[in-house]
């Protein structure tokens, strides 16, 4: 019963996230359409058969069946259709105008994106703490390429693959974005400089790259079970864990890791609260660790503090162009990337990955990481679609640079070809996209012969 809820939850997250988009995107393409003197014949919320709708001037207004996204029908856009000349149609219209209508909506859907993080930022965010703080090492795990590297907790990372002074959600993003690629990396060890090569594992079913080093996050107690030992001995959740047997802890897997040395002897948690630091003694057990194995345990999740930011309009609003402009740098290199083979096509992402993904911040409290979300796919896709690939927006972009250099039109002929590879181009992908995301469903692999 909770999975079918879960799969419902799932689908109308993405029904929104994607609709929502998408018809901003149409609106861009349709506002200035209309505002340079271009007929628009529709505009349609959703796709397919039309259900309701009313006629003003010459634009249908509609609602259709398929309700995601929707779409704007202008006159003489198609490059393959007969075109009469009519002043209104798409065509005839200066290369300026049609440039201008063309990246429109990308425009729109980077705005969007702008947009929704800038009032996050005012209203509530709320991100792990240490994510925007310089990118001092806490754990390293053994035998990681991190640990070959020899990069040691306490380092700080002062250049990462040319990124001077990275915060550590600069770090994990080029990390990820680089599996199985030499990362040229400066460290500050006290009052010595190091340089060494990361060279991240591929890591997962999206083979993202994985370093095996981690920030000092702190363990804070996020879920406790209360037949578990921490809870018997007067932790809550919460609580700040700040040491094991009088050493500092600064990661949780230390606190494993200490515990499956330590066995089933006694251990004394130092830990924090509303400002008070207690200790509390306690015996690890033998427990399930929730992936079929056992390990040595005290009975809680640990998690990582938050921090909620609350700006002035004008500091989120250059945060979120900052932000987002930084996220459009990084989906510029990871496609850059993809094309010269270095990462898989598997770190893209179909509508069954955006499904999932909107589900589960569907499922979190507030609309906050929902809306995220919608932003970091709205980005993306306003800035995929200013790729220079036919059918795209982009690629109509490059056509009518290109007429304009020339001087002339493109023969209809030419285009035609152009228009055909291109669409075979992006149905292959699409289905590769999909197909991936498909193999990566939880119970995939127990399909297979």
């Amino acid at each position: 019963m909770q999975a079918l809820s879960n799969f419902f939850i799932a689908i109308l997250a993405v029904a929104f996230v994607l609709g929502v988009m998408i018809l901003v995107h149409e609106f861009g393409h349709y506002a200035v359409a209309k505002l340079c003197g271009v007929r628009v014949d529709v505009f349609s919320l959703g796709f397919g058969k039309r259900l309701i709708g009313f006629k003003r001037g010459d634009t249908d207004y509609r609602i259709s069946a398929l309700p995601l996204g929707g779409y704007v029908k202008m006159a003489g856009e198609n490059p393959m259709e007969v075109h009469t000349g009519d002043p209104a149609e798409f065509t005839s219209h200066p290369r300026w105008q049609r440039l201008l209508i063309a990246i429109a909506g990308p425009a729109m859907n980077i705005l969007l994106a702008i947009g929704i993080v800038t009032g996050v930022y005012m209203v509530h965010y709320s991100h792990d703490w240490y994510l925007d703080q310089e990118a001092r090492v806490g754990w390293v795990e053994p035998s990681s390429p991190a640990a070959r590297a020899g990069i040691s907790p306490g380092d700080l990372i002062v250049q990462l693959d040319g990124l001077k002074n990275p915060d550590w959600e600069d770090a994990k993003n080029k990390i990820a974005i680089s599996p199985s690629q030499p990362i040229p990396v400066t460290l500050r060890r006290g009052n010595e400089t190091l340089n060494v090569t990361l060279v991240p594992d591929t890591y997962g079913p999206s083979r993202v790259g994985d370093a095996g080093l981690e920030p000092a996050t702190g363990v804070t107690v996020d879920q406790i079970d209360p037949s578990m030992p921490a809870y018997k001995a007067g932790i809550r959740e919460g609580d700040d864990i700040l040491a094991v047997n009088g050493i500092g802890l600064h990661f949780v897997r230390e606190l494993t890791d200490f515990l499956q040395k330590n066995k089933e002897k006694p251990v004394e948690i130092t830990a924090v609260r509303n400002g008070k630091v207690t200790k509390y003694q306690m015996t690890p057990v033998l427990a399930s660790n929730g992936e079929g194995g056992q390990l040595y345990r005290i009975g809680f999740v640990g998690g990582i503090r938050q921090h909620v930011d609350k700006l002035p309009f004008a500091q989120a609003l250059n945060r979120s162009i900052d932000q987002n402009k930084k996220y459009a740098m990084l989906l510029v290199e990871l496609v850059r990337k993809m094309v010269e083979r270095k990462v898989s096509v598997k770190m893209m992402s179909s509508p069954i990955e955006i499904a999932r993904i909107s589900g589960e911040a569907a499922r979190e409290p507030g609309w906050t990481p929902l809306l995220l979300i919608m932003a970091g796919i709205s980005l993306n896709l306003g800035i995929f679609n200013l790729f220079p690939i036919p059918i795209l927006d982009g690629g109509l972009m490059l056509l009518l640079l290109i007429e304009g250099v020339l001087r002339r039109d493109i023969s209809l002929h030419i285009k035609e070809r152009i228009y055909q590879a291109a669409f075979v181009f992006l149905v292959l992908f699409a289905a590769m996209v999909i197909f991936n995301d498909i193999t990566k469903l939880p119970g995939f692999s127990k399909l297979l012969p």
